[in-house]
């Protein structure tokens, strides 16, 4: 029975690194840049993590305005505001926010497919 439970691989867990960066030990706080998938071709862009002295509604209307897609300012009670823009802006939403100064290139994450 010990042969057995030597050979078992123990559970591993992927993302476990991942979560220790993402608690906030670190000194960087992260702008993460997520897509989610809506209906069949459908899709929302939601920026997380900017500052709270930024003005969430003039960054968003600014996106909208550069990128012609429509947006919202959602309060989520866990991740706090949360910018959300139809249709995949990724890597539109990432090179706007470098080139307005609101972050830096390598304070920004891009998550999805």
């Amino acid at each position: 029975m010990s042969e057995l439970d030597n050979q078992i691989p123990s559970a591993f867990d992927p993302f476990a690194d991942a979560n220790a960066e993402d608690s906030g030990a670190g000194t960087k706080e992260y702008v993460h840049v997520r897509i989610q998938q809506r209906n069949g071709r459908k899709s929302l862009t939601t920026v997380q993590g900017l500052k709270k002295e930024f003005s969430y509604s003039r960054i968003l209307k600014d996106l909208k305005k550069e990128f012609c897609c429509n947006g919202t300012v959602v309060q989520d009670p866990e991740l706090g505001q949360v910018i959300q823009l139809q249709g995949d802006q990724r890597k539109n939403v990432s090179t706007f926010l470098i080139q307005a100064g609101i972050v830096n290139k390598e304070q920004i994450k891009i998550h999805g497919f």
